[in-house]
């Protein structure tokens, strides 16, 4: 389960203090994927940061599985994987190799790494470039690389930043067998991305950000019902039509640090 509670960043720019987050909370059960949705700058890696444990936030705080980020960051690390494109591979090692690696840094037993190794090569069918070195792999193998490195220390709770970003058709399907598995496993999930068309596909319940700050939640019957849209990207177009800039925020700035 992941609880989020009233979790803000400010970031100082110059002169100028920008709130790149602002007073966000929502919880995640477990079997759950939330949409954490928003265009580029809304504060959503952000918050995946401060979640982590990454990022120390201004106030507020995080819980997951009844840890909180504030006191036991370790701990958190150790229930939570993730998934980014930024996540970069070593690119002159293996799959099989950067799989033991981390498997070694979340303390799995080389015993049971070797069966997790195993079970995620046949899931995410890297089986057949386990032994190539990872700078030769397609975007699209690397990101199913990516996706068993994830799940090495089999964690309760997965955080996904922009997981289809860069990838063709194939790719993205991969994407979205992997998160219908998380779900089939009862983990907790967050997605942030700003592709609406495929978090309708993909999530349950849905949390709009719009320059940091929540404005709306729900599953996409209930967001239908309060803003008389249909689709998410509607959602989004009546959200911009009446801007909820705070005061003394300069969005620019904030695309430049979120």
């Amino acid at each position: 389960m992941i609880l989020v509670k009233d979790l803000t960043r400010i970031f100082e720019a110059g002169n100028q203090d920008v709130l790149a987050v602002d007073h966000v909370s929502f919880e995640v059960q477990p079997g759950e994927v939330y949409g954490l949705l928003g265009p580029n700058g809304a504060g959503k890696t952000t918050t995946l940061r401060m979640i982590l444990g990454l990022l120390k936030p201004t106030s507020g705080d995080a819980e997951v599985e009844g840890f909180l980020v504030s006191s036991h960051p370790d701990e958190i690390k150790r229930r939570v994987g993730l998934v980014s494109t930024s996540a970069g591979l070593y690119q002159w090692l293996t799959p099989h190799e950067i799989l033991s690696f981390f498997a070694d840094v979340y303390g799995v037993h080389p015993l049971q790494a070797e069966e997790r190794i195993e079970k995620l090569s046949r899931l995410f069918d890297i089986t057949s470039f386990l032994d190539r070195r990872t700078a030769t792999l397609s975007t699209g193998q690397k990101q199913r690389v990516n996706l068993a490195r994830s799940l090495i220390h089999n964690p309760p709770v997965m955080l996904m930043d922009e997981p289809t970003r860069g990838l063709d058709v194939v790719g993205s399907k991969v994407i979205f067998d992997y998160i219908d598995l998380l779900r089939e496993e009862g983990k907790a999930v967050i997605v942030c991305t700003h592709r609406l068309d495929e978090a309708e596909q993909l999530c349950d319940r849905f949390g709009l950000l719009y320059y940091g700050k929540k404005n709306y939640e729900g599953t996409l019957a209930e967001l239908q019902q309060c803003t008389s849209c249909q689709t998410l990207t509607q959602i989004f177009l009546q959200l911009l039509d009446a801007p909820l800039e705070p005061a003394g925020i300069l969005p620019t700035a904030q695309e430049e640090l979120i």
